[in-house]
C-alpha cells in the first residue's frame, strides 16, 4: 500500500510538472518595442505547438506607419523551440498588401538549458527590412510558464 502510494503521488507530481511546462509567455517594454508572446506546447513527446499568438507595437515613429502595432497567430510563428528550460521563438511577418514590401522578424531567445525555471529571462532582436527605412533594434525580456 505505502509504496502504491509513493507512486501515485509522483505520477500526479509528474503529471503537473509536464502541464506547468506547456504554456509560455515572454515579454518586453523598452524604448524600441513593446510585445508580448504567448505559445503553448504539448507535454508529451516531440513538444509539439499547440498554439501562438502575441501582439507588438514598435516604438520608432519612422516605422508607426507600417508596423505600429501587429497582431501575431501561430501563422507567424516561422521557428520555435522549446526544451530543458531553453526557449527559442521566431516571429515572421511579411506584412501582406498594408506593409509595402517591408517584413518583421522578432527573434526571442530565453531561459537555459538544464536549468528549467518558473521565471526566466533573455534577450530580443527586432528587425524591418524592405521598407523606405530599416529598422533594428535589441533588448531584454521576461519569461515564463504557466
Amino acid at each position: 500500500m505505502r509504496l502504491g502510494m509513493i507512486v501515485f503521488v509522483g505520477l500526479l507530481a509528474g503529471a503537473g510538472a509536464a502541464h506547468a511546462d506547456s504554456r509560455l509567455f515572454c515579454s518586453a517594454d523598452d524604448a524600441q518595442a513593446r510585445f508580448t508572446l504567448e505559445s503553448g506546447f504539448a507535454s508529451d513527446a516531440g513538444h509539439r505547438l499547440n498554439h501562438f499568438r502575441g501582439a507588438l507595437i514598435v516604438k520608432d515613429p519612422a516605422q508607426a506607419p507600417t508596423f505600429a502595432k501587429r497582431v501575431f497567430e501561430s501563422q507567424h510563428l516561422s521557428n520555435h523551440w522549446s526544451r530543458d528550460g531553453e526557449l527559442l521563438l521566431e516571429v515572421f511577418d511579411d506584412g501582406g498588401d498594408d506593409t509595402e514590401g517591408a517584413t518583421l522578424d522578432l527573434v526571442v531567445v530565453a531561459g537555459v538549458r538544464g536549468k528549467p525555471a518558473a521565471n526566466f529571462r533573455g534577450t530580443y532582436s527586432l528587425t524591418i527590412e524592405g521598407g523606405s527605412k530599416p529598422y533594428a533594434a535589441e533588448g531584454k525580456v521576461s519569461c515564463g510558464s504557466k
